[in-house]
């Protein structure tokens, strides 16, 4: 009897370390397919053109919960962006009429260093925006007599005194310049596949626990 309980004790013992041993295989397998898929996501936004920013906000943690049932949370700290890249989102004005894209032209900041927009418009420099409706062509804001740099093609001030000279002609070197295109909407590309990243690392799972496994 002594020698059976024996054999009992040291089968129980030998089944205890097996089970904390396949756990913390399962805890580490599962954590490290976390961290790939995480790693995976940021390396689609970079080599999806949309910075290393955005790459960034992707985050990931490992919950372990002592059995079986260890998991890995990966999730972006800019979830609507994310979403408008993975989905393609169609983007509208919010009043229902129009969304003003900047042009090539536009200065790159706003009054403040805001985004630019035509409400953080610098004005001041570049004169009013003066709307322009053209049938069956997209319409655009515009400003009107300023000057072009001959050597960096930028848009300079607008020119004192007006765009006309005394006499009434337009003063040389003096145009207009479209600083916004107005659109009904824009589609944004499907440039992200969140899905299929994180079903390659799924079916990556169980190699991933057995790589973890004690050899024998």
């Amino acid at each position: 009897m002594r020698f059976a309980a024996s054999i009992a004790a040291s089968l129980k013992a030998d089944l205890q370390k097996e089970m904390r041993q396949i756990e913390k295989a399962v805890a580490e397998g599962v954590a490290e397919a976390g961290d790939g898929l995480k790693g995976s996501l940021r390396r689609q936004v970079i080599t999806s053109g949309l910075g290393s920013r955005l790459a960034r906000t992707w985050r990931s943690r490992a919950y372990p919960n002592k059995g079986h049932d260890a998991a890995s949370l990966v999730w972006s700290k800019a979830p609507d962006i994310v979403r408008s890249f993975d989905h393609g989102t169609v983007i509208r004005s919010k009043t229902g009429f129009w969304l003003a894209i900047p042009t090539a032209a536009a200065p790159k900041r706003g009054v403040g260093g805001k985004r630019i927009t035509p409400a953080s418009f610098p004005e001041h420099r570049f004169g009013p925006l003066r709307f322009v409706f053209r049938r069956g062509a997209l319409s655009l804001l515009v400003v009107d007599g300023v000057r072009i740099s001959a050597k960096t093609g930028r848009v300079g001030r607008q020119a004192k005194g007006g765009a006309f000279t005394k006499t009434g002609r337009i003063k040389s070197g003096i145009t207009t310049v479209a600083m916004f295109v107005m659109v009904p909407q824009v589609k944004m590309p499907k440039r992200l596949d969140v899905r299929r990243a994180a079903d390659t690392w799924a079916r990556r799972v169980p190699g991933l626990i057995d790589r973890h496994m004690p050899m024998e």
